[in-house]
């Protein structure tokens, strides 16, 4: 990975000697280096190179000196890493410089030697800083992720222990399903606009009151949804449960055009309670099944016509 640095100085030789000492890893693509004569330069600068990864500053400096410069870098979002270069015994500049959030500094007359040490340094010390970055952004999008669809209780005990995700364990749980009466006619009814704000916001409603009672959502098909309960909640939990599932469908139903048929928009919640369910109590599967099973006899049927052709 190539290292993007900024060296902001107003000595004229600088830039050929830092050029003419790094031109092996300049020339095999290891290092890139900007210029800069004081602080102004270097913030102009950074403006159009938002891949810079350290700077590398003097202290004294026409129009904008190397502490305020520092100053400006760590109040921005990337907080670059920057090291300050200071005349040698100058420590009270030193000892600022370090205190305001300055990562290293070197003395001058500058030791190249030194410099491409602070330089490496420095470098890893950005790619570690990267790298834990991009791992919180990644757990953070997992946790979002998993939040679609576990309690928020859960969702704190996947990220905090990860494994929980591995093996697993047998749990009695309560299996509701829920889905909206006369929904394909709904579709029929409202345009595509409407269907997809109040689709949005009862699917939102429901995740809600489930998530309150420690469900998790296992499936979103459409309309229709299935959540598990853990049966440790007692009867009346579970049917109050039900019961604001329902009322809160009733209000995202407020927002139905007038004159629009307003059954179509109650609220069907089935319930499981037990190990082994009878038909009546699956009746997404069974609808489900019916479904597939009718399909199959169709095609089933077309096929045996096709061969007596």
């Amino acid at each position: 990975m190539k290292a993007n640095i900024l060296v902001v100085d107003d000595e004229p030789d600088l830039e050929d000697l830092v050029t003419q000492k790094f031109r092996r890893q300049i020339r095999d693509g290891a290092i890139a280096f900007g210029f800069a004569r004081d602080g102004v330069e270097a913030l102009a600068y950074l403006d159009g190179h938002r891949d810079t990864d350290m700077v590398i500053t003097d202290i004294n400096m026409p129009r904008m000196d190397g502490l305020t410069l520092l100053g400006k870098l760590q109040d921005g979002e990337d907080k670059l890493s920057t090291v300050i270069v200071s005349a040698y015994g100058d420590m009270a500049n030193i000892r600022t410089a370090m205190n305001h959030g300055a990562f290293d500094f070197l003395t001058k007359p500058i030791n190249f030697s030194d410099l491409e040490t602070t330089i490496k340094k420095t470098i890893a010390h950005v790619a570690a800083l990267r790298e834990a970055r991009e791992r919180q952004a990644a757990a953070e999008r997992a946790q979002a992720l998993l939040a679609r669809y576990f309690s928020p209780n859960l969702v704190v005990s996947l990220a905090n222990d990860a494994s929980a995700l591995t093996g697993g364990r047998r749990r009695d749980i309560a299996t509701l399903f829920t889905d909206i009466a006369g929904f394909t006619p709904l579709v029929e009814s409202l345009d595509p606009e409407t269907l997809t704000r109040l689709l949005g916001e009862y699917l939102a409603l429901m995740a809600e009151i489930v998530f309150a009672h420690e469900g998790t959502v296992a499936k979103i098909i459409g309309d229709a949804m299935h959540v598990f309960v853990r049966r440790a909640c007692r009867a009346a939990r579970r049917g109050e449960a039900r019961d604001r599932l329902r009322a809160r469908a009733r209000q995202a139903r407020r927002g139905l055009p007038e004159g629009l048929d307003r059954a179509r928009g109650q609220t069907r919640c089935h319930a499981h309670r037990r190990p082994r369910g009878t038909c009546d109590r699956w009746q997404f599967r069974r609808r489900t099944s019916v479904r597939l099973h009718g399909l199959r006899r169709y095609h089933q049927r077309r096929r045996a016509a096709r061969g007596r052709q």
